[in-house]
């Protein structure tokens, strides 16, 4: 795969720049900065070898309709801001777009078109779409690992009609996956949550041979102590998981692979209270397990002390709650530990673990921290990723 940073010669060349700038908005003003914060290296890298930037992306899901509530316009004045550099958002039919259109003024250094999903083409992956979009440059790249785990135009057909490079924060998103997954240093652990044990089974099944302890926390752990015998009262769970169940703990046996659940709980009648912790065999009906106890916790951070690589997917309890925050902060404050003695390599991801991660200001405690959902979730289930295939 190709990478932008080998290409020399730059200099005043179109560069049709595929991001992941899906942000959340709430009238119109931008809840969470980080996927805008990681974008940020690309483009200093291309204004630094003079490129002439188009960029592409989207946020939410218009299906191919003009939605004025999902313009790109907040990140277009977001970014201006961070780069101090005028950025001009095109709205005009990108059908009727010419190469010429672009840039008639030379000072201009940065446009935008306008969100590409309000194009029904595009989820498509319509190939007149795609050679048109690169007819508008001169080459093509994508920074959106986010994003490229959809065959869309944008992603995947371009490709075939542009020099296509990978850009440098999908190339670094690549690089630490690949740390966790073919090049490791063992011993090797995964943490991993979220309320649906079913959604994470590819996961889990591709990691088991991979990895020596998979730690399950969450309302994941919750369907596997019920499968043990033990009560959880009103807690989230799943249902007709069982089976699944079953087969990762034979699995794991077969693969030489620790599965580690909670030994302990802390619980509250609902999900405002302040909690108290509880053996697994104390707990009552009216009772909602909302973090692991400290039992549990010290578990975990004997088996991340050991670790020399570790994978964070999902926290350990309700941490929206202060009062349920304790086991992943703790979790944190061990991995942030190794991180700061080099004795760790340290990859998180997911939706609720980079937001437990904003919500403390630590994002940058980490080697890598993943944006994508998706994509992150295919990858490690050993999937290949159609905008991936498509620079290959």
């Amino acid at each position: 795969m190709n990478n932008i940073k080998d290409q020399v010669n730059l200099n005043q060349k179109r560069v049709l720049l595929r991001l992941d700038l899906n942000v959340p908005l709430k009238n119109g003003m931008i809840c969470d900065h980080t996927r805008i914060d990681k974008i940020l290296p690309v483009i200093e890298f291309l204004l630094k070898k003079k490129s002439k930037i188009i960029i592409i992306s989207h946020i939410g899901r218009p299906k191919g309709k003009i939605k004025k509530e999902l313009s790109l316009k907040p990140i277009c004045k977001n970014l201006e801001k961070k780069i101090n550099k005028k950025i001009k958002l095109i709205d005009k039919n990108i059908f009727k777009l010419k190469k010429d259109d672009l840039f008639k003024n030379l000072d201009d250094q940065i446009i935008f078109l306008e969100n590409i999903r309000f194009y029904e083409e595009e989820e498509k992956n319509d190939l007149d779409f795609s050679k048109h979009l690169a007819s508008l440059a001169d080459l093509f790249v994508n920074d959106a690992f986010s994003c490229s785990h959809r065959a869309h135009a944008s992603i995947d057909k371009i490709t075939k009609f542009l020099p296509s490079y990978a850009g440098l924060q999908l190339n670094s998103e690549l690089n630490a996956l690949a740390k966790i997954t073919s090049e490791i240093k063992k011993p090797v652990t995964c943490i991993i949550g979220g309320s649906k044990i079913s959604t994470k089974i590819k996961v889990i099944k591709n990691l088991i041979p991979k990895f020596d302890n998979i730690i399950i926390v969450g309302g994941m752990a919750n369907n596997i102590l019920k499968y043990k015998g033990y009560n959880i009262g009103k807690s989230i769970q799943e249902k007709d998981c069982d089976e699944i169940i079953e087969e990762i703990f034979f699995l794991s046996k077969k693969e030489n692979c620790k599965i580690i659940y909670p030994e302990d709980v802390n619980v509250a009648k609902d999900f405002s209270g302040s909690g108290i912790i509880k053996d697994l065999k104390n707990i009552s009906d009216d009772e909602i397990i909302l973090d692991i106890g400290i039992k549990s916790i010290n578990k975990i951070i004997n088996i991340i002390e050991k670790s020399n690589t570790i994978l964070w997917n999902g926290p350990a309890g309700y941490f929206e709650n202060q009062n349920f925050a304790k086991g992943s902060f703790e979790i944190f404050k061990k991995i942030n530990e190794k991180n700061k003695a080099n004795t760790i390599f340290s990859v998180a991801g997911g939706g609720d673990t980079v937001a437990f991660l904003n919500s403390l200001n630590i994002v940058n405690n980490f080697n890598f921290v993943s944006t994508a959902g998706g994509a992150f979730l295919e990858y490690l289930e050993g999937k290949e990723l159609p905008g991936i295939k498509a620079l290959n």
